[in-house]
């Protein structure tokens, strides 16, 4: 058996996600089945985030393994070839045994991209919110950068949750304003369900001046999730970069 790591790109519009579910076309389904057709038998995929319905992703990274002895360039035409055009495979490697796309993970890069101004754009409308023109974007860079660091974010995830250690680490959390682009670069050890989304929902409520920079810390030592901003529409969200180490 070899260990592959397959990184792929998808626009998730029309999916219920990265997660085989019982009803609905996923990601993972869908790799599943295309690599099942090289194996002539079963295949389990591991994703490396589980990105949720209408999430996209521009850098997933999944592992399998399998039996059979294709080179690389004709596992990646053929699972291309097998894959509906809004999933594409970039690259297959073999991988050491060790090697998990989820847990030999070290930093995840998540992007969310906003549109300012009055008028949105047809042509990105699955792709960004437009969130309009009446935003201060000094107080929401404020803000992003008050996530660097290691913290609770309970309050920064969906409701019913079972996940009990809400701890995370960001190492960057910026703002990026290109206008009428304004785009959050998030990179982290771990992200809870939701919660780059929650993180955006609640700097665009600081934009918009329904809430404070300065509330930001009671935040994290609350935990409610009901104290924290509105969950971001998912169209907005990428999963950008999945790093590991050598």
């Amino acid at each position: 058996m070899r260990n592959l790591k397959i990184t792929l790109a998808y626009d998730g519009t029309r999916f219920v996600g990265w997660q085989r579910q019982a009803e609905g076309e996923s990601i993972q389904g869908l790799l599943e089945d295309a690599l099942a057709r090289l194996e002539g038998g079963a295949v389990t995929v591991h994703g490396a985030g589980r990105t949720d319905a209408g999430v996209h992703a521009l850098g997933q990274v999944a592992s399998a393994r399998v039996g059979f002895t294709h080179d690389s360039a004709t596992i990646v035409r053929s699972l291309n070839a097998q894959l509906p055009e809004d999933i594409r495979i970039t690259d297959v490697t073999d991988a050491p045994d060790t090697f998990h796309a989820r847990f030999s993970a070290r930093t995840k890069t998540y992007r969310y991209r906003l549109r300012t101004g009055d008028i949105s754009d047809p042509f990105d409308r699955a792709y960004v919110w437009h969130v309009g023109s009446r935003l201060n974007l000094d107080a929401m860079c404020t803000a992003a950068a008050a996530f660097v660091g290691t913290h609770d974010f309970a309050a920064f995830q969906s409701t019913g949750t079972e996940t009990r250690d809400t701890v995370r680490t960001i190492e960057r959390s910026q703002l990026l304003v290109d206008p009428p682009f304004a785009t959050y670069e998030v990179i982290g050890t771990g992200f809870l369900r939701h919660m780059v989304r929650a993180i955006v929902g609640t700097l665009v409520e600081i934009g918009r001046g329904w809430r404070p920079v300065s509330e930001l810390p009671a935040l994290f030592e609350n935990g409610r999730r009901a104290d924290a901003g509105a969950t971001a529409p998912a169209r907005g969200l990428f999963l950008v970069r999945v790093d590991y180490d050598e």
